[in-house]
């Protein structure tokens, strides 16, 4: 449990409480009373105060589903990422559990032993992009620490795509998440594959690519999401359907460009529980450079199990050209974990004299 508790009498069952520096907690256990003089808790569940009666349908959520106002739902884990302190190490100080900055390091080295470049682009948390609707008290500047990290990693020498200010510049014109799932709505994800293509489509390799004759077309979707409680109404969303010859564009194994991750990568893409085939980010991409990428993707962690899966495929990332490493932000600090994984396998040395 991350932030100061002071007493650990007052939890009930699915909420998250805001500490006086505002850092969102899940209490599991039920304890005794919600309330005591003192303690600078404020305890929401079902986005009321606790003194209120939750409505009957937000109770039925799921229990990762944290309510906000208007109908939107936010995922624990997210909001617990967002209250947590600073999780990377300067480098000169101490250790820091769990720190994502070695792993990311040590990927970049091995791409660049081989030539492939490397972008990485993390999936800004809902909350930071929509402050106003989570409950009160808030997070304070929710996102400020990620964007620190950013920097860190920039002065590493690590491209990295922040997509924070361009999702708050077009919120009002559309959707860029969905209120009730965890994952970013069509309209984030074609921000971001624009955004994506901007840093690569004028690379001469890019250039070089053959193009594909793809048509798009926008239709109206239902979806029900992984956040939102059993019967509740569908959420209306619109999303461009990409296509090549009346058929979604399929990944390519063969593409430069590397598409890793989490089910960011997936959702609207792959169809099933990511809710719709041909309007994700994978196909969004492929609209904007006119040629497909291939996809390494997971319904989980993007940090380490999608690198062990890049690795399994024991090619030493022959004939790409970059890879772009897109997931949520949570990942930094709720994942799974950020192991070194040995992707690229280093070449044998040279025999000696005699040999």
């Amino acid at each position: 449990m991350r932030g100061d508790f002071p007493c650990n009498a007052f939890a009930l069952p699915g909420i998250v409480c805001f500490d006086r520096g505002h850092i969102p907690m899940r209490i599991n256990s039920l304890q005794t009373s919600a309330r005591a003089a003192g303690t600078g808790l404020v305890f929401f569940l079902a986005g009321c105060a606790l003194a209120a009666e939750p409505p009957a349908a937000a109770s039925a959520a799921p229990a990762m589903s944290v309510p906000g106002t208007g109908g939107w739902l936010f995922l624990d884990k997210e909001l617990r990422h967002l209250g947590a302190p600073k999780f990377w190490a300067d480098p000169d100080g101490p250790a820091v559990a769990g720190d994502p900055l070695p792993a990311i390091l040590d990927f970049k080295r091995q791409l660049d032993s081989v030539g492939v470049d490397l972008l990485v682009v993390p999936v800004p948390a809902k909350a930071a992009i929509y402050p106003e609707v989570l409950p009160p008290p808030g997070i304070p500047d929710p996102g400020a620490t990620d964007r620190e990290f950013f920097k860190a990693l920039g002065g590493h020498g690590v491209n990295v795509l922040d997509l924070t200010e361009s999702f708050r510049a077009a919120k009002d014109a559309g959707p860029v998440y969905c209120r009730q799932d965890s994952h970013w709505a069509p309209e984030g994800i074609m921000i971001a594959a624009k955004a994506i293509a901007d840093r690569v489509r004028d690379l001469p390799w890019a250039k070089a690519m053959p193009k594909l004759p793809l048509t798009y077309q926008v239709l109206p979707i239902n979806i029900t999401g992984d956040l939102a409680a059993p019967g509740a109404a569908p959420e209306p969303l619109n999303a461009r359907f990409i296509a090549a010859d009346g058929q979604p564009v399929p990944p390519s194994k063969s593409s430069p460009l590397i598409l890793l991750g989490d089910s960011h990568n997936l959702i609207f893409h792959a169809g099933g529980d990511m809710q719709a085939a041909g309007a994700g980010l994978p196909d969004q991409l492929a609209f904007e450079l006119g040629f497909p990428v291939d996809v390494v993707a997971v319904r989980g962690s993007g940090a380490t199990p999608a690198r062990r899966n890049l690795a399994r495929r024991k090619d030493n990332l022959a004939g790409r050209q970059i890879v772009v490493w897109c997931f949520s932000v949570r990942e930094f600090t709720e994942g799974q974990g950020w192991s070194k994984v040995p992707v690229v396998k280093e070449a044998a040395p040279a025999p000696g004299p005699g040999y």
